[in-house]
């Protein structure tokens, strides 16, 4: 209380705002856990209550401890910056997290695989050894292929989507980009197959398998279709990428990139100049925000432009689970 009366009224004013996000993050918590416990009908899109909930109690953190530095406390095991997350808070990201789990959860019909996460760094390789790699950089694509299986999904197949009546599936792609993503691999497939025989043959049965189910909903033809819709085409770029981004996370948000705004990058990556890029559309920009970047705080908000070093710098919520696919991926090609 002795601290709480030395504030001035900007701080004062910052550290309720804050108190209250936390307090209606905690309660939409409590609500949604409480529905689903009670098998309650659920709203459309539950998850985005939730969603906004926490992003909200991270902003309002980091407008505290801008103007209340003192604020800025412990690590978490988030990996969050402590700036933007005060770790005392750990057990309300936990019960989020709990929550999407159910929330995200695969449809009873869904098609899963007993390897996928090999699946994902195969296909990732055999396609971009089509595309003309070498096997050294074909493995930088398939680890890149897992960050992006685990930047969408935190690495689970099949997954729904409680954000989204659009995205599903392993690569939470919508319906046109699975339709794009079938017919370039039927372009590419011959290519494929006289570089892995025994991959096609593994496609063929998936395809069997699959008949008429929607095919986002096949752990196989859902990563296939996801990455030749978006990145199949920047695969032959990744001896270059790597040139102008040595760390394997930078590479991963990179092609994560091209999964929220792929025009853009498509354009940053023509300009010669990647990192000094800069992106201003406000439209790019409410998506990026969309996505946890430059999402938190007053001061990230207001940026009307950012530069893909910016962007990439920005995507430190991602860092946690491409760390995680990096050590899966290692495991794999160990084996």
């Amino acid at each position: 209380m002795g601290q709480q009366g030395t504030l001035t009224q900007k701080q004062s004013e910052a550290l309720a705002a804050y108190n209250n996000a936390a307090n209606k993050f905690e309660l939409v918590l409590r609500q949604r856990h409480a529905q689903i416990n009670s098998n309650q009908p659920l709203p459309n899109l539950p998850g985005q209550a939730l969603y906004l909930a926490r992003n909200d109690m991270i902003s309002t953190y980091k407008d505290l401890t801008d103007v209340l530095p003192s604020r800025i406390g412990r690590s978490n095991k988030f990996a969050i910056p402590p700036a933007y997350f005060d770790a005392d808070r750990e057990p309300l990201l936990d019960e989020y997290f709990k929550i999407f789990d159910v929330l995200d959860a695969p449809p009873a019909n869904a098609q899963k695989s007993e390897t996928p996460f090999k699946d994902v760094v195969d296909l990732g390789m055999a396609i971009a050894r089509a595309k003309g790699l070498d096997a050294a950089n074909a493995q930088i694509a398939g680890r890149i292929s897992l960050g992006i299986f685990f930047a969408e999904t935190d690495g689970i197949q099949n997954a729904g989507n409680a954000r989204s009546n659009k995205y599903k599936g392993s690569f939470q792609t919508g319906p046109s980009e699975d339709q794009i993503g079938r017919a370039r691999w039927v372009a590419i497939k011959q290519r494929v197959a006289t570089i892995d025989p025994a991959l096609i043959l593994r496609d063929d049965r998936e395809e069997a398998r699959a008949g008429n189910l929607d095919h986002r909903f096949n752990h196989w033809t859902a990563v296939r279709d996801g990455l030749m819709s978006t990145h199949a085409d920047i695969f032959p770029q990744v001896a270059a990428i790597v040139r102008v981004l040595p760390d394997p996370i930078d590479q991963m948000k990179l092609f994560e990139l091209m999964q929220i705004v792929p025009t853009p990058t498509r354009a940053a990556l023509k300009s010669g100049n990647l990192l000094s890029y800069r992106i201003s559309d406000p439209t790019v920009m409410g998506y990026l925000r969309n996505n946890s970047i430059s999402a938190f705080g007053h001061a990230d908000r207001a940026r009307t432009s950012a530069t893909y070093r910016e962007l990439l710098d920005a995507m430190w919520l991602f860092n946690a689970k491409f760390e995680q696919a990096r050590r899966k991926f290692d495991e794999i090609r160990t084996k």
